[in-house]
């Protein structure tokens, strides 16, 4: 008699290696079904984003032509997990469900219902750690409670001793040889046709396990040595750029920490504990959902509940199409909408420029990078707005406002990022780059540049804006004080 096979449900962990839950499956000497679900979202579940949407369907190819150099396939299915995965089992026998845990509330509520639903039919469901170092409930303060800010909590995650060892890929996995439908990728339109405003995205990215572990080789070769000071400069490649492969699990943070480590070795010492505070602010991000479940749409601190927030389109709108007349903050958003990624200074420097600049809610600016950002992620993306909106968790303080101009000046001395993204402005000498309404009209003039022709003047006035937004401030501390 035939052994029965094992499903692993795969979600945000498209790799093989250091994947628990297909590690325990291909332990098992059983027939391996690997199955991918285009989940309809329920409850307070989120649609994926349209940048992501793209970097999903690569990253299934690639997961699936991995999997066929092991004898086995990647199945595609779409619908509720509970009915597919329900489905899949009584099709082909399978007794052992599997899948690497997620901690948003919506997943969360799936997950467990799934699990009693399949225990009562007589089946094997387990969910395991595979996406973070830590599970969000490891990490406590002294008095046994969730954590608030990030500086005691990752000396309380270090404190928990030795991260545990990254697991082998499969060698083997032996493959379902019963009739098992999968739906046609193409069919699932992850992909923009006309327009394709992905269309540079290829030549940026390569989604899948091998690119990621390729980027993290670059710069544990290249870029970490000196990261701890170039890590804020958008002008130099100073970052790992790793975000969108951790985002789809295409390379997990337990390998990430180890091969940092190796590379590093008794040098870097700085700058390996730089890099690695940044997987400690992912594990922070996650720690927060997994306790604060309405992260990406209740303010963290009521007190802001009561904030004047702007309803201002035509801001929203230039502020989306890089359109400000502040070169850096244009920069950043042009760069996110051609590639699907921001560097991380210039996303704090357009955050705070939306919320603060032109109180628009945070919530308007979480919600574009959630469809334009191929990193976008269900933890960070929100704790991160809240971060700079002063309404989060250990948040910069509201009156902490960036200044574009000096941000600029500060962490892009030569213009190079601002030419290679707004290049109306690229003949412009690095005086005057970042603010060219100051510029003598002979320097607009040699550049080409006509201020609300070629490019816009300021939207908004700096100064003004930081009065605005202090005064706004001011209003719910008097209400607060009330």
């Amino acid at each position: 008699m035939s052994q029965a096979p094992v499903l692993v449900w795969f979600r945000d962990d498209l790799r093989l290696a250091d994947n628990p839950a297909l590690a325990r499956a291909a332990g098992s000497g059983a027939p391996v079904i690997c199955l991918y679900i285009r989940e309809t979202p329920t409850g307070s579940q989120r649609a994926m984003g349209a940048a992501a949407g793209w970097w999903l369907a690569q990253s299934l190819r690639a997961l699936d032509a991995s999997l066929r150099g092991l004898g086995n396939s990647l199945v595609l299915r779409s619908g509720t997990a509970g009915e597919v995965i329900t489905d899949v089992a009584a099709a082909t026998g399978a007794r052992t469900v599997l899948w690497n845990r997620r901690y948003d509330a919506g997943g969360i509520a799936i997950d467990k219902a799934l699990k009693t639903a399949l225990r009562s039919e007589g089946l094997e469901a387990a969910s395991l750690p595979g996406n973070l170092l830590r599970e969000p409930w490891e990490v406590k303060s002294a008095a046994g409670e969730p954590m608030k800010v990030f500086s005691p909590f990752w000396r309380a995650h270090q404190r928990l001793g030795d991260i545990r060892v990254p697991l082998r890929a499969p060698r083997a996995l032996p493959a379902f040889e019963g009739p098992l439908p999968s739906e046609d990728l193409e069919s699932w339109k992850l992909e923009p046709t006309r327009p394709n405003w992905a269309s540079d995205f290829p030549q940026v990215w390569t989604p899948g396990e091998a690119g990621a572990q390729a980027r993290l080789t670059t710069f544990l070769d290249e870029e970490l040595a000196g990261y701890a000071d170039g890590r804020d400069r958008p002008d130099r490649p100073s970052t790992s750029r790793l975000s969108p492969h951790l985002r789809f699990g295409e390379i997990s943070p337990v390998q990430i920490w180890h091969q940092a480590h190796i590379a590093a070795g008794m040098n870097h010492g700085r700058d390996l504990a730089k890099f690695l505070a940044e997987l400690g602010w992912r594990e922070f991000a996650y720690h927060l959902l997994f306790h604060w479940p309405t992260l990406a749409s209740d303010n963290f601190q009521p007190r802001f509940d009561g904030f004047p927030w702007r309803s201002d389109t035509a801001s929203l709108r230039a502020w989306q199409r890089g359109l400000t007349g502040y070169p850096l903050v244009d920069a950043g958003m042009r760069q996110l909408w051609r590639t699907g990624w921001m560097h991380n200074r210039v996303r704090m420097v357009v955050a705070s420029f939306l919320v603060k600049h032109l109180l628009v809610d945070w919530r308007e600016g979480e919600r574009w990078f959630w469809d334009t950002l191929v990193d976008a992620d269900v933890a960070n993306n929100p704790a991160s707005w809240q971060w700079v909106a002063g309404s989060g968790a250990d948040a910069a303080p509201y009156f902490r406002i960036f200044n574009p101009v000096l941000q600029g000046e500060k962490f892009d001395p030569g213009g190079d990022y601002v030419r290679g993204w707004v290049p109306e402005l690229a003949a412009l000498p690095a005086a005057a780059i970042h603010a060219p309404w100051k510029a003598p009209t002979a320097v607009l003039e040699k550049a080409g540049v006509t201020l609300g022709e070629t490019y816009p003047a300021p939207i908004v006035d700096h100064d003004a804006a930081r009065e605005r937004a202090l005064a706004a401030l001011s209003e719910i501390r008097d209400a607060t004080a009330a």
